[in-house]
């Protein structure tokens, strides 16, 4: 009968870290927030796992597919105790540069062109710029898309305001619609605000009922003497105190745009210029899972009926790389759109709210359909 390779020391050793990482978390990732605890126990596989067990206990590797192969201790061990990921060269970075794990966001879901060296980064830019009267363009703020056709719509929220539109950046530009290159302005006909009184018209167009917040973020900073990097306390404060005054919204949509330029954020379809679109999911709520969920069929959707329209499909920010929540946990359904980018033009915006607002409606109205058969 052959010996057993000793194998108590190691499994001590792996044990041990995973316990005190796991430990480390389970406190709260509000205090705990360094990629290195929170991807340990990721790093270490379920294969790793049984292999581990199938050394007291034999029976459990006839579960293993046929292929695979034990774990190399060592290489257990020093992933487990360094999180170095061979082949991903951010692990070794994201230890060494102050803010690099500000990209190690997950794509969960890439459109085309996407990757990890054009992340959009979130950034907060001093409140005294977003805060100047920045000159408008007033040659490009006026936009050949359509207006909404106006007619009555086949099924609607019955009064109901039922979506709440919001901006956490509102003083997020385009550098078409402003001049001298600037990309921050508190004018709601060049920032996101415009986008979202367009996404508001095109959802009411579809019969559902809108709340549209046009806080001016950036003065409102300013009175509460706060910064900008307190932009998303100030924001979840609107948003719940909304909530609690109008119990028919049961979806929120913050809505923001990238800070790529042109060539990453525009593409083509039928023809038309289109703003290419992002959707970010936080992963510090309970309701991630169900958030990423149907992040994941929307962004799928969109690219089906107009493909090539998503960026970075559906990214997933926790802490070290956002704010972690987006307000996504104050909602039963939340989404956060990057729209365009600085360099998109409102003809771009327009079209793209088009296609967001028809997809949308399309989900609304089926969730609809489903909760009523429920009763």
């Amino acid at each position: 009968m052959k010996k057993r390779t000793p194998f108590i020391v190691p499994f001590l050793l792996v044990a041990a870290i995973l316990f005190i990482s796991s430990l480390l978390t389970s406190v709260g990732s509000k205090y705990f927030t360094s990629s290195y605890v929170s991807q340990s126990i990721k790093n270490f596989s379920p294969e790793n796992f049984v292999y581990l067990m199938g050394l007291e206990f034999s029976q459990v590797h006839e579960v293993l597919p046929e292929k695979s192969k034990p774990p190399k201790i060592s290489a257990v061990v020093f992933n487990a105790a360094t999180n170095l990921k061979p082949g991903d060269i951010r692990s070794l970075l994201g230890r060494e540069l102050p803010g690099f794990y500000s990209y190690d966001a997950e794509i969960f879901f890439a459109g085309k062109g996407a990757d990890f060296t054009n992340l959009p980064v979130e950034s907060s830019p001093p409140l005294e710029e977003v805060l100047k009267d920045n000159e408008i363009n007033e040659e490009n703020i006026k936009s050949d898309v359509p207006e909404t056709n106006k007619k009555k719509p086949k099924m609607t929220t019955n009064g109901r305001k039922v979506v709440y539109i919001y901006h956490t950046h509102s003083y997020e530009s385009f550098k078409p619609l402003l001049k001298n290159g600037a990309v921050s302005s508190n004018n709601e006909k060049v920032n996101v605000v415009a986008v979202g009184k367009k996404l508001t018209e095109e959802l009411e167009e579809r019969g559902i009922g809108v709340v549209h917040d046009k806080t001016n973020m950036a003065e409102a900073l300013h009175a509460k003497g706060w910064s900008t990097n307190d932009a998303y306390t100030l924001s979840r404060s609107m948003v719940a105190s909304t909530l609690s005054r109008n119990k028919d919204i049961t979806n929120i949509i913050d809505i923001h745009r990238d800070s790529q330029p042109r060539k990453l954020t525009t593409t083509k379809i039928n023809g038309k210029s289109y703003a290419k679109v992002s959707i970010i999911v936080g992963k510090e709520v309970n309701n991630f899972e169900k958030n990423r969920s149907f992040a994941l069929k929307f962004a799928k959707q969109m690219e089906k009926k107009y493909p090539g329209i998503m960026l970075h499909g559906v990214m997933i920010k926790g802490y070290n790389q956002g704010n972690g929540k987006y307000n996504q946990d104050l909602a039963k359904n939340a989404m956060l759109f990057e729209i365009g980018g600085v360099d998109n033009n409102l003809d771009e915006l327009y079209r793209t709210t088009e296609a967001i607002a028809d997809v949308y409606s399309e989900f609304y109205w089926e969730a609809e359909k489903v909760s009523a058969e429920q009763k």
